[in-house]
């Protein structure tokens, strides 16, 4: 039987140090998907600051592994505040002339992230090794290690009511593997308990435990500074990233996509 009680004071989290992409020419291939595989994170520099860089960028990186490119998409923000750390997933449908056109995927594997409008101050990015997390969690706070690895939930609940959104639940947990072996760590706010599941207070204390130690991670992370035209490529699986707040307007484009690694 789980206890309430254990749900809603979550520890300490977990010491982590967070991971700062090295940089390097998007034309040395080679020492890119090293630090990619690495790391979970590289910058890429060099690149034009276009839209059609980011798909050069992932071929160049990723090359024959690319199975599937989602449309690129643009977020512009104004004296914003921070956005907390998470790992793009989405599961988004439409229909385009009469014929279903998949828009974002829930098991999108890697996301690339260029730098188009630097904001006046602020909006400096930091990231941290998921699996070094989950790992962590081990020692630090078991009780939240069983959730995400046992416990099934609708990763996009939340936002139930968005049109595109497909109406059957997304039901996963946050950290499973894919038939070959790769670890997926999942970071989402659309998350919330399966319908009339018996254990909803207990999956909605949880959620909540979940969101409350991540949040406590970001004040110690380093920070990296993107410069205009630079491209954050990210394992998906791995790494989650966020930014500080910033005034001023900022402007980056955004490419998800799935590898043949992807589950």
């Amino acid at each position: 039987m789980h206890s309430l009680s254990s749900s809603t004071q979550p520890p300490a989290p977990p010491v982590l140090p967070g991971v700062v992409p090295g940089r390097v020419s998007g034309e040395r291939e080679q020492e890119a998907r090293a630090l990619l595989s690495r790391d979970g994170a590289v910058v890429l520099t060099g690149y034009e600051n276009t839209a059609d860089a980011l798909v050069v960028a992932a071929a160049r990186t990723l090359g024959s592994r690319l199975r599937e490119l989602y449309p690129h998409r643009v977020r512009t923000s104004q004296d914003a505040g921070p956005v907390h750390l998470h790992a793009d997933s989405f599961d988004l449908v439409v229909d385009a002339g009469g014929v279903p056109s998949r828009r974002r995927h829930p098991d999108e594997d890697h996301v690339l992230i260029q730098y188009v409008r630097p904001a006046r101050s602020g909006g400096d990015s930091f990231a941290v090794d998921a699996y070094g997390f989950v790992d962590g969690l081990a020692s630090t706070d078991p009780a939240l290690l069983d959730f995400l690895t046992g416990t099934d939930v609708d990763l996009y609940g939340e936002w139930a009511g968005l049109r595109g959104l497909p109406s059957t639940p997304r039901v996963a947990r946050h950290v499973e593997y894919t038939r070959t072996g790769r670890r997926i760590v999942r970071r989402t706010d659309g998350a919330v308990p399966l319908h009339r599941d018996p254990d909803t207070d207990r999956v909605r204390a949880m959620l909540a435990r979940f969101d409350e130690t991540v949040h406590a991670l970001e004040p110690a992370l380093p920070r990296f500074r993107l410069v205009e035209g630079d491209i954050l490529v990210l394992d998906n699986y791995r790494c989650w990233h966020g930014r500080d707040a910033h005034t001023g307007e900022r402007t980056v484009r955004i490419l998800t996509l799935r590898t043949a690694d992807a589950r």
